[in-house]
């Protein structure tokens, strides 16, 4: 069949093609929309496996206002800062769940906080405050569950605690809660399988208030009745002193309000990275510990003295941490499987290496993963220079130098 080509026919294949053309760029702006998305969401969100929720505590609220200085209240302060980190956790986070314990000036009762918590059965529970002592005390401090050592870190708990006076029939409802050094062991046994994410947590959170000019007083224990009630890695952070001017008009201002919540978020964002096995390029990461009461004991096998290398001067070192514990453990410990070890001290704990290895950090990782097939699932690579440990990340960047 032949076709003839008229002014009609030729009009009506302009139309056509006009219409097809149309089509195809609408198909290829849509595409090209889906690719950005897609584009953003893997750059700006992270999906987390380990961590699903989170709740955060900002303390005090309504009939408490907490400590105070001239011109704030520490309720105040807190609340600004809780709800920025939420904020800031549900951007990059999509999947994690967050939970505050309160998100107005609202009083909430200290059992009830932690109830919270474990109702929402969250993964982390994170405690904001601000502390009060003397004009001249300056610093922020985190704190995990623990005996206290010092009689400033008992004053900072009893002060907390305090808040159970606002509360109705407290003296019954509180009349189990046991703060005896026993009790408090005892509860830390309970909960041995969290202490050491609450070290980490709290080391992080500690390591970034420094990288933002904040005086680091360290990480602490003493025995917080919100942090005894929890069953979750949980820390509480102590933002600064309102009691000093100087920081309280720094923790009054909204410019810097938003810088600790920041910190805080960064903190958040390298140990949610940890949990989800990233541990060992994480920026300020402090690893992912087991306990010395977590290893499986072995008979069968004795431990041998670990000869000490020498270290030469600034050259960078990767070590294996398989361990960490309160109190001091024998190098030839059953619990250590046969490992040879060494031992180094960090934040008042006793951690215990394997291996050393020389600007190799490939192979200081291959005997992580032997390490974690050999029982101690948690092990991580530690770097050291001059016999400091120093970010694993700057580590990393030094040795390839």
């Amino acid at each position: 069949m032949q076709y003839t080509l008229t002014i009609t026919n030729l009009k009506k294949y302009m139309v056509v093609g006009i219409n097809m053309v149309k089509s195809i760029f609408l198909f290829v702006s849509i595409l090209g929309l889906f690719n950005i998305s897609y584009t953003q969401t893997n750059s700006d969100e992270i999906f987390s496996k380990g961590i699903k929720t989170v709740v955060i505590d900002p303390g005090h609220g309504g009939k408490d206002p907490g400590c105070h200085g001239a011109i704030t209240n520490e309720k105040n302060v807190v609340l600004a800062i809780g709800l920025k980190l939420g904020e800031y956790i549900k951007k990059k986070y999509p999947n994690i769940k967050v939970i505050y314990t309160r998100h107005d000036d609202t009083f909430v009762e200290l059992d009830q906080r932690a109830k919270i918590a474990i109702n929402n059965k969250a993964d982390v529970f994170i405690s904001i405050h601000a502390n009060s002592a003397s004009a001249a005390a300056s610093g922020t401090e985190t704190y995990v569950l623990g005996l206290h050592r010092t009689e400033s870190q008992q004053k900072v708990a009893e002060r907390e605690n305090s808040t159970i006076e606002f509360e109705d029939n407290s003296k019954e409802k509180y009349k189990d809660f046991d703060l005896s050094p026993d009790a408090i062991i005892a509860r830390q046994l309970q909960l041995s399988v969290f202490l050491n994410q609450s070290i980490s947590l709290a080391s992080k959170v500690q390591a970034q208030f420094k990288v933002e000019g904040r005086k680091d007083r360290g990480v602490k224990q003493a025995g917080f009745l919100v942090l005894y009630k929890t069953t979750m890695p949980s820390i509480l952070i102590e933002t600064g002193f309102l009691t000093n001017p100087e920081e309280e008009t720094y923790l009054h201002n909204t410019a810097n309000q938003v810088k600790m919540a920041n910190s805080i978020f960064r903190a958040f964002q390298e140990y949610v990275a940890e949990i989800d096995g990233v541990t060992t390029l994480v920026e300020n990461g402090h690893g992912y510990e087991n306990t010395i009461k977590e290893l499986e004991k072995d008979d069968t096998k004795q431990n041998t003295v670990n000869i000490p290398i020498k270290e030469e001067k600034d050259k960078v070192y990767f070590k294996v941490q398989i361990a960490t514990s309160q109190v001091k453990v024998a190098l030839t410990d059953q619990r250590f499987k046969g490992v040879t070890v060494s031992e180094y001290q960090q934040d008042g704990l006793f951690k215990y290496t394997t291996g050393i290895f020389e600007n190799d950090f490939e192979s200081a990782n291959e005997l992580k993963n032997k390490m974690r097939s050999k029982g101690f699932e948690n092990a991580f690579v530690v770097g050291f220079v001059n016999g400091e440990r120093i970010n694993i990340s700057k580590a990393i960047k030094m040795a390839k130098q």
